[in-house]
């Protein structure tokens, strides 16, 4: 059985835009959108996912990511490089649809995301 998931995905490049989508979130689907082995980082109701070795792979900075962390309060500006996905938290460590405030957290700051 498959279950989807609402994403907020940000793209490392800023010329490419916010997208929301929704997706099985498994590890290689995971792994197709950071470009890699994933990371991630867990924050109240809400977790993000970016390539684990971005740093040492020279991955550009994610400046839009790294800005929505700081806005929701989480600081780890380095940490995101590359594509970043944003996902939120359901029972027993399972995913679940990104929050909503996030979604309209990143409409502010950076525009509308596109709906995939």
């Amino acid at each position: 059985m498959s279950t989807t998931c609402i994403a907020l995905i940000v793209p490392d490049q800023l010329n490419q835009p916010l997208r929301v989508e929704s997706f099985e979130p498994s590890l290689a689907n995971l792994r197709r959108l950071v470009g890699g082995d994933v990371d991630w980082v867990a924050r109240g109701d809400w977790h993000i996912y970016f390539n684990s070795v971005g740093r040492i792979s020279n991955l550009p900075p994610n400046l839009r990511a790294a800005q929505l962390m700081h806005e929701c309060g989480l600081d780890l500006a380095d940490a995101a490089r590359g594509t970043a996905v944003f996902l939120g938290h359901a029972l027993h460590g399972a995913e679940a649809d990104v929050p909503d405030y996030l979604i309209r957290r990143a409409t502010a700051l950076f525009g509308a995301p596109l709906a995939a």
